[in-house]
C-alpha cells in the first residue's frame, strides 16, 4: 500500500504542467465520480488577500451554529491534511488515500494537476462525510480554478490586487474579471471591499448575479475593541474582535457574515453564536504572534497588498528594540515591492532560499532590498534562518518571519507549533 507521501509525489508528476487552467479534465473526472452537483450547499471564496481568514470565519460561524462544515484551503503550512477539514478536524491519511484511489479508478487516461487531485478529494470526502455546507477557497484566480466546477450557492471575492499576473493578466481589471468568474446567475456575489475594479461589477451584471457590497448592502462600525454589523434587518451589536490578530480582520469577519446572511444560512445565528465563533476562530501564519522575551510574528504575506497590511499591523504594536526579519520570497513575486513596503519596520535581515522550482537565491533577494538594508545572514533553509534569528535576538527584540507559505510553514515546525 502506498503512503500519503507516495501519492503526493506521484501527483506532482502526473500532469505535464503544474498549473493548467482548464476545467474540462477535472469536471469530467468529478462527473465520473458522481460529485456534481454536490449534495451540500457551497460557499466559494476568491480574492488576492483575505481568502484564508474569511474561509476560517465562515467555517467557525457554520460550526458554531450547529452545521457540519467542510473546509478546503491551500496551500498547507506544515501538513497536506490541513487542506481538507471536516467539522474542524483535518482528514486522516487513510481517508485521503482512499479518496485518491477512487479518483485514480475514475480518471482513466485523464491526467490531473496536483491541485486538481486535491480539489476532487475535498469534494469526494465532503460528500461521504456528509457535510451540510462546504467552504471552498479558490487556489488561483477563479473562473478557471478547479473549485469553479461547482456552482456555488454564494460566491465571495475578498479583494483584488496584482498577483499571479502570468496566469491572470497584468492589470487589476483583468484579474478582477477572472476572480469574479466564480459568481452565478441569481445567486449572491459578496464583495469584501468597496474598492473593486470596474470589471468586477461588469462581470456580476453580465452573469446576472446579485451584488452584496460593503457600505451599500452591509455595514460595520468599529468602536475600540467592539464592533457592530448590519445587513438589512439582521443586526448584531457589541461584537468582540475576531481572535485572528490584525485590525483588518473585522472586514474579513464582516464579509463572512454577509455571505451567511445573503445565502440564507443565518436562521438561528444568534448574537451568542457569533460571539462564540469570533472568539474561537484561528488560522496559522496570519500575523501570528508568539510572545516571549523575544516576540515572533509569522505572516505569509507574499504580495504588495499583503505586505502593506502587515506593515500597518506592525505599526499598531509598540516598537521593538530591534526587528530581525527572516525573509524568503519566491521568484515570481514582486520581491522589490514586498521588501520595500516593510523595510522601514526592519532593522536586520536574514535571507533564505526557499525550496521548489520557483525559488531564487538569497543573493537575488538581497539585490532587490533597499540600499540601506542590513543583511546579517544568508541561510541555507528556513530552519537555519530561524536558528540565526534566535541566536541574534536579545530580550526586547522581535523576529518577523514573512514572504511565503514556504517560509512560515517550516518556521512553525522550527518553533514546535
Amino acid at each position: 500500500m502506498r503512503s500519503l507521501a507516495d501519492w503526493l509525489e506521484q501527483q506532482q508528476k502526473s500532469h505535464p504542467s503544474a498549473i493548467d487552467l482548464d476545467l474540462t479534465r477535472v469536471r469530467g473526472v468529478a462527473q465520473a465520480l458522481g460529485l456534481l452537483p454536490p449534495t451540500y450547499r457551497v460557499v466559494t471564496v476568491a480574492g488576492t488577500n483575505g481568502k484564508g481568514s474569511t474561509v476560517a470565519c465562515l467555517d467557525a460561524l457554520f460550526r458554531a451554529s450547529g452545521k457540519r462544515s467542510g473546509r478546503f484551503t491551500s496551500p498547507h503550512l506544515v501538513r497536506y491534511n490541513e487542506r481538507i477539514c471536516i467539522d474542524g478536524n483535518e482528514v486522516s491519511d487513510a481517508d485521503l488515500i482512499a479518496s485518491f484511489e477512487r479518483i485514480e479508478a475514475a480518471r482513466g487516461s485523464t491526467t490531473l494537476t496536483f491541485f486538481e487531485y486535491n480539489a476532487l478529494a475535498a469534494l469526494d470526502l465532503f460528500r461521504r462525510a456528509p457535510v451540510d455546507v462546504a467552504v471552498l477557497e479558490v487556489g488561483l484566480g477563479g473562473r478557471l480554478d478547479a473549485t469553479n466546477i461547482v456552482d456555488a450557492d454564494v460566491g465571495v471575492v475578498c479583494s483584488i490586487g496584482l498577483d499571479h499576473v502570468e496566469w491572470l493578466g497584468d492589470s487589476i481589471e483583468q484579474i478582477g474579471r477572472e476572480k469574479a468568474g466564480i459568481f452565478r446567475a441569481g445567486r449572491p456575489a459578496v464583495l469584501g471591499s468597496a474598492l473593486m475594479p470596474v470589471s468586477v461589477g461588469k462581470t456580476i451584471a453580465e452573469i446576472g448575479a446579485r451584488p452584496v457590497a460593503p457600505g451599500t448592502h452591509y455595514r460595520t462600525r468599529v468602536d475600540g475593541e467592539r464592533w457592530d454589523f448590519e445587513f438589512g434587518s439582521f443586526v448584531l451589536r457589541d461584537l468582540p474582535l475576531p481572535a485572528i490578530p490584525g485590525a483588518h480582520q473585522v472586514g474579513n469577519a464582516a464579509t463572512a457574515l454577509a455571505a451567511i446572511v445573503a445565502g440564507g444560512f443565518h436562521v438561528g445565528l444568534s448574537h451568542a453564536v457569533v460571539v462564540q465563533a469570533l472568539e474561537a476562530v484561528r488560522i496559522a501564519g496570519r500575523f501570528q504572534r508568539i510572545p516571549g522575551e523575544v516576540e515572533w510574528i509569522l505572516d505569509v504575506a507574499h504580495n504588495v497588498p499583503a505586505a502593506e497590511t502587515l506593515r500597518d499591523n506592525l505599526r499598531q504594536l509598540p516598537r521593538a528594540r530591534r526587528t530581525i526579519a527572516v525573509c524568503g520570497i519566491l521568484g515570481d513575486k514582486d520581491i522589490r515591492g514586498i521588501t520595500g513596503t516593510l523595510a522601514a519596520e526592519i532593522d536586520a535581515w536574514i535571507l533564505v532560499t526557499l525550496a521548489g522550482p520557483r525559488a531564487v537565491s538569497t543573493q537575488q533577494i538581497a539585490a532587490q532590498l533597499p540600499g540601506n538594508a542590513s543583511v546579517i545572514s544568508h541561510a541555507v533553509d528556513v530552519a537555519d534562518a530561524c536558528r540565526g534569528a534566535r541566536n541574534a535576538a536579545r530580550p526586547g527584540d522581535r523576529v518577523l518571519v514573512f514572504g511565503s507559505f514556504l517560509t512560515v510553514g517550516p518556521a512553525l515546525e522550527f518553533l514546535g507549533l
